[in-house]
C-alpha cells in the first residue's frame, strides 16, 4: 500500500500571505516575482526536465495549490495537486531574431503580467533560447525566465529554492540531486475535511490566544504593581508603532509618478558589490543604506529632470522574519511602510537612512505583524489596495551567492530578480551574485513613461555614491 505523503505539506497561508492573496482581486496589486537567469548557453532541456521533478518533490509547495475551506473565505491553505502536470509550469521558446538581450527583457516582462491559474501550483519556469550578443558567451547564449507567487516563496526563499535545482561546480557527480521518492500518495481533503480541520484550526488559534494572553497579562500585572509608569510607556509605545504600521496613506508624495496601469517594463543595472559595500563603509553606513541612497538619488534627478523638487518619497520595503528553521520557499517577511529623505549628498543621504532604517527595524509593532494581518485581512480588500497604490516606490535587497553557479552543465553569467511593484510606481530588487549587485528594474509605463531617462537618473545616483569609494 503506497505511503500517504503529508511530509512538506505547508498547512495554512499565514496572515500576511492571505492578505497578500486577497488583495489580488485588483490586478495591479499581484505579487509576481520574476527571476531572468542569463546562462551561457543553452542547458540539455532532458536534463532540465528531469532536474525539475526531482526538485518538485524535494520542494513539495510546487506541487501544491491554494483552496478555501468551506466558510472561510478569508482563510486559505495548500493542497496536494493531484493532476499535477510538470509540462504546464515548464517551457521551452526561443527568442525571435535578433534575440538581444532588450527582447530577453521585453519577453519576461510579458510573462509577468499574466495572472497565475490558481486551480494550479503557482509558478512557471522558461527556458528561453536564442539569446544573442550576450557578455560572456562566446557563441548563443540562453536564459531561464522564473515567475513564483510571493506565497510560494520570498526573495531568500527563492535562492534557497535554487539551491535545489543549479549546482556550484560545472560537472557535479549528481548525488545532490535528490531522487523522486517512490511509494507516495498525495492526498486532497474533501470539503467537509477542508471545514472541520479548519473549524479545529479556528477553535485551537482561540485556546491558544487565551493561554498567550494569559501568559502575557499575568507577568504583566506583577510588572504593574511594581513600575507601573513603566508599563504603561511599554504598552503606549506598541500602540503607537501599530498605529504607525497600519495608518492609512491617503497620498501620494510624488507629483511626477502619479499613473499607474497594467504594463512593465524590466531593466537593468549592476554595480560591483566591493564598490557598493565600500562606498557604504566610507559614509559610515550598510549595504543596504547605499542601496536606498543610489535610489533615492536617481529619483531626486529623476523629479529635477520633470521641474518638480521633493524632500521625501514613501517606500515600501519587506523585512525579512525569516529563520534557519524555516524550510527551503516559503514567505516570511512582512512588508512597513515609511518616508525617506531624497538629500543631495551620498554621504549625508546614507547616514540619514541608517537612521531611518534603524529605526523602522527597531519598530516594536514588527513582532506581531501576522495578528496585524490578522486584524487587516477583515477589511474590505479595496481600502488595503488603496493604500498600497499610493506607495512611490519599492525597493528589496536579497542576499544572494557569492559564488559561480551552473545549471545542468551552463554557467550562470548573471541573475536578474524583479519584484511586484504591488500598486507602487517602481520597484527595484537587488540581488548580490557572484561579486556583482544585479539589480532588477520592474517600472510601472503608466508613472514612468520615460524608461530610458529614468534609468539614466538611476545610473547617476548610483554613480554619485560610487563615488564615495572611488574618490
Amino acid at each position: 500500500m503506497a505511503a500517504e505523503n503529508t511530509t512538506g505539506d505547508a498547512g495554512y497561508l499565514t496572515e500576511n500571505d492571505s492578505l497578500m492573496w486577497t488583495i489580488e482581486s485588483d490586478p495591479h496589486l499581484r505579487s509576481t516575482t520574476v527571476g531572468v537567469i542569463v546562462l551561457k548557453k543553452a542547458p540539455d532541456w532532458d536534463e532540465i526536465v528531469e532536474r525539475m521533478e526531482r526538485v518538485t518533490h524535494s520542494v513539495p509547495i510546487l506541487r501544491q495549490r491554494v483552496v478555501n475551506p468551506p466558510l472561510h473565505p478569508r482563510t486559505q491553505r495548500w493542497v496536494w495537486d493531484t493532476e499535477f502536470d510538470l509540462s504546464y509550469h515548464l517551457r521551452r521558446v526561443r527568442l525571435p531574431d535578433p534575440g538581444g538581450f532588450d527582447d530577453l527583457l521585453e519577453m519576461a516582462a510579458t510573462i509577468s503580467e499574466g495572472a497565475f491559474d490558481r486551480a494550479r501550483p503557482l509558478w512557471e519556469f522558461t527556458l528561453v533560447e536564442g539569446l544573442h550578443d550576450v557578455e560572456g558567451a562566446k557563441s548563443e547564449a540562453a536564459a531561464l525566465v522564473t515567475k513564483v507567487h510571493h506565497v510560494v516563496s520570498d526573495g531568500i526563499g527563492a535562492v534557497q529554492l535554487f539551491a535545489h535545482l543549479f549546482d556550484f561546480e560545472k560537472n557535479p557527480d549528481g548525488s545532490a540531486i535528490p531522487a523522486v521518492p517512490q511509494g507516495i500518495h498525495e492526498v486532497v481533503p474533501s470539503s467537509l475535511e477542508l471545514w472541520l480541520d479548519a473549524l479545529g484550526r479556528d477553535t485551537s488559534n482561540l485556546i491558544d490566544a487565551g493561554r498567550n494572553t494569559a501568559r502575557g497579562v499575568l507577568p504583566t500585572l506583577g510588572r504593574a504593581v511594581r513600575d507601573p509608569r513603566g508599563v504603561f510607556h511599554d504598552v503606549s509605545e506598541l500602540v503607537a508603532s501599530v498605529g504607525r504600521t497600519v495608518a492609512p496613506v491617503r497620498e501620494r508624495l510624488s507629483p511626477v509618478m502619479t499613473d499607474r496601469n497594467m504594463a512593465r517594463r524590466f531593466d537593468v543595472l549592476e554595480v560591483p558589490f566591493a564598490d557598493l559595500r565600500a562606498a557604504a563603509k566610507a559614509a559610515d553606513g550598510k549595504l543596504n543604506d547605499a542601496f536606498l541612497a543610489g535610489i533615492t538619488g536617481g529619483l531626486r534627478r529623476y523629479h529635477e529632470k520633470h521641474g518638480a523638487s521633493v524632500d521625501e518619497l514613501r517606500v515600501a520595503m519587506p523585512i525579512s522574519l525569516r529563520t534557519a528553521e524555516h524550510e527551503a520557499g516559503g514567505n516570511h517577511v512582512t512588508v512597513m511602510r515609511f518616508k525617506v529623505p531624497i538629500g543631495e549628498e551620498p554621504s549625508d543621504q546614507i547616514q540619514d537612512l541608517h537612521e531611518v532604517g534603524a529605526r523602522i527595524r527597531a519598530e516594536k509593532s514588527i513582532p506581531h505583524t501576522e495578528t496585524i494581518a490578522g486584524v487587516l485581512n477583515l477589511m474590505p480588500s479595496g481600502v488595503l489596495g488603496s493604500m498600497l497604490k499610493r506607495m512611490d516606490f519599492l525597493a528589496s535587497n536579497v542576499p544572494g551567492i557569492d559564488i559561480p553557479m551552473y545549471l545542468a552543465g551552463a554557467k550562470v553569467l548573471q541573475f536578474y530578480p524583479y519584484g511586484p511593484t504591488a500598486g507602487s510606481a517602481v520597484n527595484i530588487t537587488l540581488m548580490s551574485y557572484n561579486g556583482t549587485c544585479a539589480m532588477g528594474v520592474n517600472i510601472d509605463t503608466g508613472a514612468i513613461p520615460d524608461g530610458d531617462e529614468f534609468m539614466a537618473c538611476l545610473k547617476a545616483g548610483f554613480d554619485d555614491v560610487l563615488a564615495l569609494h572611488q574618490g
